[in-house]
């Protein structure tokens, strides 16, 4: 009984470390946001880039406006607190935490990808849920949703822009 209750534990420990509760300090980007509560020190703010998305630049007009847009708009305003869920890799190379960002239940990162704001690009080794993001890609495109709009659509991806606009 006592194993079955040291087990109970440690399943409840890998999930807090897996997860991180925060509240939203400011939506950056389409696919960056500013956390609150990441760090010992609640009020200190930490930078969060969403795994699996390539959000358009915001000179990218209208796309970049409209990703950043629809991700405030999902999360519901500033100081409202998300999960943040962390894959196999924590970090990027300039320091900022990678996540899939839940918020009432909602996969943000997905949502974002299904109404066509941005991009589906596969991070390794952060691969947990690059088969849901692919199929929310693939019905954002079937539909003409965002950058995928059969009359406006986006003509370069968010990293064509940036090589060709340093």
């Amino acid at each position: 009984m006592s194993v079955l209750l040291l087990m109970s534990c440690q399943s409840k420990n890998q999930l807090a470390i897996n997860q991180a509760q925060v509240k939203v300090a400011r939506v950056v980007s389409g696919q960056s946001l500013e956390v609150l509560g990441m760090a010992e020190q609640p009020t200190l703010i930490s930078q969060v880039r969403l795994v699996g998305v390539d959000a358009p630049d915001l000179r990218q007009r209208p796309w970049g406006e409209a990703a950043k847009k629809q991700l405030e708009d999902l999360i519901g305003g500033l100081e409202k607190p998300v999960t943040l869920e962390f894959d196999v890799e924590a970090k990027d190379k300039i320091g900022r935490t990678l996540a899939y960002v839940w918020k009432d239940q909602v996969l943000l990162n997905e949502e974002l990808v299904k109404q066509g704001n941005v991009l589906f690009m596969g991070r390794s080794p952060n691969h947990k849920y690059d088969e849901r993001l692919e199929r929310a890609q693939q019905w954002a495109r079937l539909m003409g949703q965002g950058i995928w709009n059969r009359d406006k659509p986006m003509r370069q991806t968010p990293a064509e822009f940036r090589r060709m606009n340093r």
